[in-house]
């Protein structure tokens, strides 16, 4: 498998994102190894809290939220996925499945990290990952926080503007990355915060991710992945896990998966679900510190 790696330069002058990255190598599942990148905040004997992004965001996403989870004395781990942020980046389209991403991160959270007790925050493709992890490791995991995101089968359509993002993104000759993650904001951002989004990915060669993953997601009820997707429905529908719909109240996207959520989770049944206001797709780009603020409570609210 070719890869690229972003220069460490092009991280130089990210705003609020001073942690020191850690790396560990991965297997490719191709008879090669990719380097994995996290960053992490809090005590290290602290409750952990995996922090997963979505597409086509990378750990940046969680700066505002990381030292929240740090100071209610939390340990905060915020990966890259790979192809995203610091992580390594296959060059062709075909190299990126579904499968295989979940078989990185599930890597990275048993035989790198070996977390135990973990609080699962995904958010988009955060979730379709990690929803998968928590399923089918459901021994790693003390809790689920599913902030606009979902795990498709195919069995249902997908909205319209979700096709429309597919084709742009696809399609583009050249894609700014930050433009997508503004688009999918209520907020706007300032000009580094832009440049940080954009840092990962210095030309289109480092960009092969940001163009594969909207194709990944099941969108017929045969797709590669739509099986898996099926059983890790099942097992998280008889799950007691606790679990905490945090919802934006403006994603046109995933929005409608939140209700379905709240009814199908049995540890989301009886618990007040916070909707983080006046925040798009990207509610953790908006508004971090709420979300943080949130998941917070919910940690203390269910000791382990």
């Amino acid at each position: 498998m070719n890869t690229l790696r972003t220069p460490d330069e092009c991280f130089a002058q990210l705003p609020d994102f001073g942690y020191q990255p850690c790396y560990e190598l991965v297997p490719d599942q191709d008879g090669g190894t990719l380097r994995l990148a996290w960053v992490e905040d809090g005590p290290a004997d602290g409750e952990p809290v995996l922090l997963l992004h979505g597409e086509p965001s990378w750990s940046f996403l969680y700066r505002t939220m990381m030292p929240v989870l740090a100071a209610a004395g939390l340990r905060a781990i915020a990966p890259d996925l790979v192809g995203f942020g610091r992580s390594d980046k296959p060059t062709r389209q075909e190299d990126h499945t579904y499968a295989r991403h979940v078989e990185w991160m599930r890597f990275l959270v048993e035989d790198v990290l070996d977390l135990n007790g973990a609080t699962l925050v995904g958010q988009d493709w955060g979730g379709l990952i990690g929803l998968r992890v928590a399923a089918e490791h459901p021994e790693r995991f003390a809790r689920i926080v599913a902030a606009n995101t979902g795990l498709p089968t195919g069995d249902h359509p997908m909205p319209d503007i979700w096709h429309l993002f597919r084709e742009t993104i696809q399609k583009a000759p050249d894609i700014e990355i930050s433009r997508f993650v503004q688009a999918g904001c209520a907020r706007p951002m300032s000009d580094q915060v832009r440049a940080g989004y954009d840092a990962p990915f210095p030309d289109e060669t480092f960009k092969v991710a940001a163009r594969a993953f909207p194709g990944l997601v099941p969108i017929r009820p045969d797709d590669p992945a739509s099986e898996a997707n099926r059983a890790a429905w099942a097992a998280l529908a008889a799950s007691e896990t606790p679990a905490l719909v945090a919802f934006s109240d403006g994603d046109p996207i995933t929005g409608p998966m939140g209700p379905i959520l709240k009814e199908v989770l049995p540890g989301a049944k009886g618990r007040t679900h916070p909707t983080i206001a006046n925040a798009g797709h990207f509610l953790q780009e908006d508004a971090g510190p709420e979300l943080a603020a949130a998941i917070v409570d919910f940690v203390r609210a269910t000791p382990r």
